[in-house]
């Protein structure tokens, strides 16, 4: 993770076949996913992790991020067998969906905090892809259940932290912000909005933009990016991913802040300076956690 080279943490650089305003390709690419584990592509089954007692835990947001690799292949590629596999996957989110709308995403890890907003994004994104080429209402009930669930806040058991006029969205619901799980829950209610269009996400949808962009500010310092409100610096897997995410809401927003953003972290990742700083105090901070 340390070096950006783990099985879970591969490339995603900006997405190839998204566009603003049309149900498309995914912000992040993640095709490097799927070609780095094809095995799944021709059989039903899913992804999934090892746990460290040697069982299985069929992990959501690995297996939304496997979808969005699958489905920019195929527009890539034209392949039929990305985009069945796309649907297996979409399938999968339905019927893994607990009755609230939610996904256990953490309870091999966090037992007592299982769900969180960026798997709630993510499914969405996934289940508008699938509403948008198959036109199944159940894709589409699927996303209203993950948005009502992730909008609901924090304090009554939801994923969103309603702060004075502040709506930020959170990746572990029992710690501070994360900026890349921000943007991805971001995202999912970005495209629940394109297709539905309901009124009350579109302001927090705005909301939830101005509140990232008055927090940015906390999530870079004199060398790199931020991990999180609790300081963590990014690894250099997470600090390319915080370019490619503030590349596309320039794309999405416009807003001039994204794009001043995506060159002071390039200029920084090119720095001969500034990424060993960087190296050495995040192998420090994983050391003491």
């Amino acid at each position: 993770m340390l070096s950006g080279k783990s099985v879970l943490h591969v490339n995603q650089d900006l997405g190839k076949y998204f566009q603003k305003d049309i149900i498309k390709g995914y912000y992040n690419n993640m095709m490097e996913k799927v070609l780095l584990a094809p095995q799944y592509v021709d059989t039903k089954e899913m992804p999934y992790l090892k746990t460290e007692r040697g069982g299985i835990f069929y992990f959501p947001v690995g297996i939304f991020q496997y979808a969005f690799g699958l489905l920019d292949l195929y527009y890539e590629t034209n392949n039929k067998k990305y985009i069945d596999k796309f649907k297996q996957c979409a399938d999968w989110a339905v019927d893994h969906q607990e009755k609230t709308g939610a996904w256990d995403n953490f309870s091999y890890y966090y037992p007592k905090n299982p769900y969180g907003a960026m798997a709630q994004g993510e499914g969405t994104s996934l289940l508008i892809r699938a509403y948008s080429i198959y036109k199944e209402e159940k894709y589409l009930e699927a996303a209203r259940k993950s948005i009502d669930y992730m909008l609901l806040d924090v304090k009554t058991g939801g994923c969103t932290l309603y702060e004075n006029n502040d709506v930020i969205f959170l990746e572990y619901t029992h710690r501070k912000a994360v900026i890349n799980g921000w943007i991805f829950a971001w995202w999912g209610l970005y495209d629940y909005v394109q297709v539905t269009k309901d009124e009350n996400c579109k302001n927090l949808l705005q909301r939830s933009c101005e509140s990232l962009i008055r927090y940015l500010p906390l999530f870079k310092n004199t060398y790199w990016s931020v991990y999180d409100l609790e300081g963590r610096i990014a690894s250099p897997f997470y600090h390319n991913l915080h370019i490619a995410q503030m590349q596309a809401m320039y794309k999405l927003t416009g807003k001039e802040i994204f794009n001043d953003y995506t060159k002071r972290w390039t200029k920084q990742k090119n720095s001969f300076l500034c990424k060993p700083i960087a190296f050495v105090k995040k192998s420090l901070q994983k050391i003491l956690e």
